[in-house]
């Protein structure tokens, strides 16, 4: 069984997929509290599922594109199944994750979007660092950025281990409303950084504020 905080179709806010429409399907409980987290509403509550319910909520919405996030879905096994059953239903499917559980076994055609979690989250010293090494060139990693020191980290990050030569994409995101996007563009302009600076496109649609989008 699965604890499920939320299924819902939306408008992909984040990543190279921002803009398509998308079924978020958001599992409940975390154990990381990033200071800048968006979603600790998800850390409790939820409804318990069978993995097959879940597939048949997901396919009534008719939506190609799926999305398993949270809260941190690797924290319940069955995510993995879930996966797995989503791909075999002709699913494209985006696993959001924190990065501090390994995802040695999720299926290889999931794109696996890893957030590599920088000083100022507060959990930088929870990274799974072997998560890096497993990545393939369709996955995609994340850097949320709350000030200059955590740009640094993460540009030492990507030059560490060569990320923009080895996944589909590398994405710089700003906290939003506490690092001004100009300035993040301005460093990697600077820096000559081959990566992705990402707004949450779904904040600017409608507002921080509103769930369920």
């Amino acid at each position: 069984m699965l604890t499920v905080f939320e299924i819902y179709p939306s408008i992909q806010g984040e990543s190279t997929h921002a803009g398509r429409p998308c079924v978020f399907v958001r599992l409940a409980a975390c154990d990381l509290r990033c200071s800048w987290c968006d979603t600790p509403y998800a850390f409790t509550g939820g409804q318990k599922m069978a993995v097959e319910d879940v597939l048949a909520r997901v396919d009534a919405l008719a939506v190609p594109l799926v999305e398993l996030t949270g809260g941190e879905p690797l924290l319940q096994k069955e995510a993995i199944p879930l996966m797995a059953g989503l791909l075999d239903a002709g699913h494209e499917v985006l696993l959001e994750t924190g990065g501090h559980i390994s995802v040695a076994e999720v299926p290889t055609s999931v794109v696996r979007i890893v957030d590599v979690k920088c000083p100022g989250s507060g959990e930088a010293a929870r990274m799974h660092w072997p998560n890096l090494d497993l990545l393939q060139p369709h996955d995609e990693v994340k850097f949320v950025l709350s000030d200059r020191a955590d740009y640094d980290y993460a540009r030492d990050v990507e030059a560490r281990h060569g990320l923009a030569a080895r996944v589909a994409a590398v994405l710089f995101s700003p906290v939003h409303g506490v690092l001004d996007p100009q300035a993040l563009a301005a460093w990697i302009l600077e820096d000559h950084l081959a990566v992705r600076l990402q707004l949450q496109l779904h904040k600017y649609i409608w507002t921080p504020e509103t769930r369920g989008v």
